[in-house]
């Protein structure tokens, strides 16, 4: 499936030499030595059986490597255990065709693959048949039908389809059906090749990329190892590099958290459930070994580069295991100072900036663009069985995030159920926010020739510092009467930022704008601090006549559970400035934001 039995061989020369300390590492994080898998009909938990999955495929590819009898045990215990859950996922939502489904049929076809002549007859006969079941489940729900349309760019299509792909080829030539079940998934995603946008940032946010971008690369080294087909010449596999090492903080725990990223504030304070699951080790879980594929397939220093920075951040995986296949121990990285330090991410719409690779920096970023990419709207007439689920990409067209002084100023406030612009550093009209809200997609609805319009018309970065200018208009429903919204952000390079907003409605509107903080901003002489020692930022806005500025804290619906998510409690995230402005038909705002020495 993804490597022969010559490869293993050279896999157990690394794990004792060059990938010494990795494959220890690896070995450390599988839990099933030892410890009975959890029994049929399958636990419920969120990701609980994406967990027994990938623990399977951990623990094959060990006993592949170390030829120990316990990993051989340990696998078979799980392996028997998974084929008899019922069903593969929720019981309550999408049941035998999400993402359990996907992690299952992932690791047992490898399973049964990998370990072939160590099942026993018997044994082989419970898996194909258990594999066999799903794999036509899932086939059932993503094969094309009349008036079907299909989320190919989403992480809840190229999950399951990746799943498909790996048991269609463990079993072709066993099974009648592998080919057509490979033929789907291999249509699956040659479509998210052509459709994810070749700029290399995933419009999800980086914690979808961080637990999407894997089944990418899964799919894609199954398919070519197994056929010789090449599919992974596409731009955004290339640009990841550039894509993930901006949208990691300088402390190199943080991100740029633009869109559905954990809980925000309180991810950043380390509280929260996601925090334990994000931070296992109490550093990022950010599968930074991805970049170490993307290295060794097109022999590219810079992603080993920024795959090596991350390492040497303390970064965990979710399977440490394939870094043993991944990483090129014969690949030099570059230096980090070949990457830019500023880029603009053109068809996503997304400006990155900072003052240098170190931990000190000054970093920010802006976007504004279409959730999906300017590409969508041209692409979107020429593959109409697409339909898009852009859910995960927030309301957030304006919206800055400032990181400066060692920490997180002005940002998001993550995960939402039912996200809103005013819990972004955007405006609202006359209360409107941007797309339809009310529901956790809030683009579904939206013309996409009027999403087009949303883009960052001008970012240069020189001695002088650094100015981004963007058009946001379009992300407004038309009832909202906004026929301009241009923001610019300029940044003298040193600690000094200012953003001035020039607005216009068809008729006298409200405007809404907003600030947000992880810490209180407190009143000072007409200004506001926020003070996140070590860091401090004095905040004065130059608002018309009439305005009312104020502080409070900021509150939100978060996600409910799978297939209820707009279900949510409310939670509070964060604290802001908010500043109302009479109903005018032209507004001007501006804002100034200053760094100030650390007390």
């Amino acid at each position: 499936m993804f490597v022969t039995a010559k490869g293993i061989d050279a896999l157990r020369q690394r794990a004792r030499t060059t990938h010494k300390d990795e494959w220890a590492r690896a070995l450390a994080t599988l839990a099933t030595v030892g410890q009975a898998p959890p029994p049929p009909p399958g636990p419920q938990e969120r990701r609980s059986q994406n967990v027994v999955a990938l623990q399977i495929t951990g623990t094959i590819l060990a006993y592949a490597i170390e030829q120990d009898p316990k990993y051989l045990a340990a696998a078979r215990a799980w392996t028997l255990a998974a084929i008899d859950y019922e069903p593969w996922g929720y019981t309550y939502s999408k049941p035998n065709i999400d993402l359990a489904a996907g992690h299952l049929l992932y690791a047992i076809g490898w399973a049964y693959d990998l370990l072939y002549q160590q099942w026993t007859p018997d044994e082989r006969t419970r898996i194909r048949q258990s594999l066999e079941r799903h794999a036509g489940l899932v086939y059932d729900a993503f094969a094309p039908k009349p008036k079907r349309r299909l989320n190919f760019t989403q992480n809840h299509n190229f999950i399951p389809t990746a799943g498909l792909a790996v048991t269609a080829l463990a079993l072709m030539g066993e099974s009648a059906d592998a080919p057509k079940w490979a033929a789907l998934a291999r249509a699956h995603h040659h479509r998210a090749g052509q459709l994810l946008s070749p700029d290399g940032y995933y419009y999800e946010g980086i914690e979808y990329w961080i637990f999407s971008a894997p089944w990418l690369v899964h799919f894609l080294d199954a398919w070519e190892h197994s056929t010789g087909e090449n599919l992974w010449d596409r731009g955004q596999y290339r640009n990841w590099k550039l894509s993930i090492a901006h949208s990691i903080l300088p402390d190199g725990q943080t991100v740029f958290d633009f869109g559905d990223i954990w809980q925000g504030p309180l991810t950043r304070a380390k509280q929260g459930e996601d925090y334990a699951r994000e931070y296992p080790t109490g550093a990022l879980k950010s599968n930074f070994n991805l970049l170490y594929r993307v290295a060794a397939r097109f022999q590219d220093r810079q992603a080993q580069a920024v795959a090596a920075r991350m390492a040497g951040f303390g970064h965990t995986n979710q399977e440490e295991w394939w870094t043993l296949l991944w990483r090129d121990p014969s690949l030099a990285p570059a230096p980090m100072s070949e990457i830019p330090l500023s880029h603009h991410f053109e068809d996503s719409g997304v400006f990155f900036h900072r003052t240098s690779w170190n931990a000190d920096a000054t970093a920010f970023a802006l976007k504004a663009g279409p959730p999906e990419g300017h590409r969508t709207a041209r692409l979107l007439g020429a593959v109409p069985e697409w339909q898009l689920s852009s859910g995960h990409a927030h309301p957030d067209a304006g919206s800055f995030i400032i990181w400066a002084g060692g920490r997180y100023l002005l940002g998001d406030t993550g995960y939402a159920g039912q996200p809103m612009a005013r819990h972004h550093n955007t405006i609202t009209v006359g209360g409107a926010g941007q797309g339809d809200e009310g529901g956790h997609d809030v683009w579904r609805n939206m013309s996409q020739a009027a999403l087009d319009t949303i883009r960052i018309t001008r970012a240069t970065a020189d001695a002088a510092g650094v100015r981004v200018e963007a058009d946001a208009a379009g992300a407004y429903p038309a009832s909202a009467g906004l026929t301009k919204f241009h923001r610019t952000l300029t940044f003298d390079g040193k600690a000094a930022f200012t953003v001035e907003d020039a607005i216009s409605t068809s008729s006298p509107k409200t405007i809404e704008w907003f600030l947000h903080a992880d810490t209180p901003f407190t009143g000072d002489g007409g200004a506001f601090v926020l003070d996140a020692a070590p860091a401090r930022m004095r905040v004065r806005v130059e608002a018309p006549a009439g305005s009312k500025q104020s502080t409070g804290v900021t509150n939100l619906m978060a996600p409910g559970k799978p297939g209820s998510i707009t279900d949510g409690k409310q939670e509070q995230r964060g604290y802001e400035v908010r500043v109302d402005v009479p109903a005018a038909t032209a507004v001007a705002i501006k804002a100034t934001l200053t760094v100030e020495p650390k007390r």
